[in-house]
């Protein structure tokens, strides 16, 4: 499978999903897994974006350590992709403002939960790899992405 292809995999299990897990690792050592809304947009092949509150616990251990993995699935568990890579911090009005028109219909959780501010920064995950799994075909795709890949 091609870059493009798993791309548009991805694409099309956040379509059908409209979230995903993403896990991070505290100053610890000890992993922390959170229900995140992610998205793709194509502007921005082999990027995958989420928004969160700069006060979250979250920022603090991405600026720790900047390594993720997400983790999503359909609703019917046909297919599950993993995606790990490295997460910029992003307080780009202009790409805010693109994130917040592609996904923000579909964020009442975080704004409940992100009562005091309506201040959020956007994730950028920059993919390095991503394996997309058939569990019960027990077919498997792994996709190795290089920043050439981002950069154009």
């Amino acid at each position: 499978m091609d870059k493009k292809s798993m791309m548009d995999k991805i694409a099309a299990v956040l379509d059908d999903s409209k979230t995903g897990v993403m896990a991070t690792v505290d100053k610890d050592g000890k992993p922390h897994l959170r229900w995140m809304t992610p998205l793709i947009l194509p502007q921005w092949p082999g990027a995958l974006f989420a928004v969160t509150s700069p006060d979250f616990p979250k920022v603090m251990q991405l600026d720790g350590n900047n390594h993720v993995e997400w983790m999503i699935q359909t609703r019917a568990l046909d297919q599950v992709i993993n995606v790990s890579g490295g997460i910029n911090i992003l307080d780009n009005p202009s790409l805010k403002a693109q994130v917040i028109e592609a996904i923000g219909q579909k964020l009442a959780v975080f704004w409940k939960v992100n009562t005091a501010s309506t201040d959020f920064v956007v994730l950028e995950t920059i993919i390095e790899e991503a394996v997309w799994f058939k569990p019960m075909k027990g077919e498997r795709e792994v996709v190795q992405f290089a920043k050439e890949d981002i950069d154009g």
